[in-house]
């Protein structure tokens, strides 16, 4: 007897012993219970694709290149991100846009103002975003985006998320839990003061997730937070060695972990922490002189993409936005490949669209009593 022709035959049996009149199931009834443990899919209808975009620009990686770094790769990254918009925008695909608070200043000025009265003491001063500003200086066209912010909100299905305030490293030696809550603080004030929003989203700097900050997050008003993916290569991030980097390498383009897609009953919800939605794979920068690799590692994210469609999985797909800057056009190529796949799949298994928000309302939603 197939699996469906069983779950049928044991509802009526079901129906026989534990009769209902108004035809309303409570979740803690019988059929409730059953339908939900003898479902892989955890009773979703489909599947779900999530983007999550950790927008810096020189913030992100200031500590690596000091002013060693390309203007026209960061001319190249505001260039694109409008295309990105009006891609994302006309197609429905709802994108979590993770943003340091920096890019939201206008100058340096206003940057001063909102930075937070108690700043980050690394042990190593050279991960601090306030010590590389007071020797390097700020430049607006790689410190501050307040036109492309305007522009994420003024377009559908968009969500502006945090990337903390000043790409804060929570797992770096130095800095203290009421230092990071002042950088959260320092975020939210100029979102709301500057754009009247409330941020609900947070993407840890560097996937540097400190679970002893998680409770910090919520009380902060990020309800959502994206977890790493759940292999041991993408677990403390701070600690890295060429074993890891080497595995997170290979298994962009073969099967070295396990499957990055998840159902929804994977996500665990704790009492006083933000919901903790697990990244599934980065879509790793064009490689211009190797273009084997390129098809590899995209086919694979395709690939995986439908698995979890045809599933009902969720996927969780991330990258920065500066990725883009080194081939801008054939970034954009791929991201609209990648599109098209999307809305292939959801037309063929109702494959849906999240923000972080919206899938973790959904995973809220889940947990709701009748």
């Amino acid at each position: 007897m197939g699996q469906s022709k069983f779950a049928y035959f044991m509802f009526l049996i079901l129906a026989e012993i534990y009769p209902y009149s108004n035809r309303t199931i409570s979740k803690s009834s019988p059929f409730y219970l059953f339908c939900f443990f003898s479902n892989p899919s955890d009773g979703m209808q489909t599947g779900s694709f999530t983007i999550s975009l950790d927008f810096e620009l020189l913030w992100g990686i200031f500590d690596k290149v000091g002013n060693n770094y390309r203007p026209e790769y960061f001319a190249n990254t505001r260039r694109v991100i409008p295309q990105m918009l009006e891609l994302f925008g006309k197609n429905e695909i709802s994108v979590t846009w993770a943003t340091v608070g920096m890019l939201f200043a206008e100058n340096e000025e206003e940057w001063k103002y909102y930075s937070p009265e108690f700043l980050p003491s690394y042990r190593d001063k050279k991960l601090s975003a306030y010590e590389w500003a007071k020797t390097h200086g700020l430049r607006p066209e790689v410190h501050f985006a307040p036109e492309l912010i305007r522009q994420i909100l003024d377009t559908p299905f968009q969500e502006l998320g945090s990337h903390s305030y000043a790409h804060y490293y929570t797992l770096m030696r130095g800095q203290s839990p009421e230092q990071f809550v002042q950088d959260l603080k320092s975020t939210q004030k100029i979102a709301h003061e500057k754009f009247g929003v409330r941020l609900k989203s947070l993407v840890f700097p560097r996937n540097h997730i400190n679970e002893l900050y998680l409770g910090h997050c919520l009380e902060e008003g990020y309800e959502y937070v994206r977890g790493n993916p759940k292999n041991w290569f993408w677990q403390e991030t701070q600690h890295e060695s060429f074993g890891k980097k080497l595995f997170r390498s290979a298994d962009c383009f073969f099967p070295v972990g396990t499957k990055p897609s998840f159902h929804l009953s994977e996500i665990k919800v704790y009492d006083k922490e933000p919901v903790i939605i697990p990244a599934s794979r980065i879509l790793r920068p064009i490689i211009p002189q190797n273009p084997l690799f390129n098809s590899i590692r995209f086919q694979r994210i395709l690939s995986e993409m439908s698995h979890a469609a045809k599933n009902k999985q969720i996927y969780h797909l991330w990258w920065h936005p500066h990725n883009f800057g080194n081939d801008p056009k054939g970034s954009m190529k791929e991201l609209e490949i990648l599109i098209q796949h999307f809305r292939k799949l959801r037309e063929t298994h109702g494959f849906e669209s999240h923000s972080m928000e919206s899938l973790g309302q959904k995973v809220k939603a889940r947990l709701q009593p009748a």
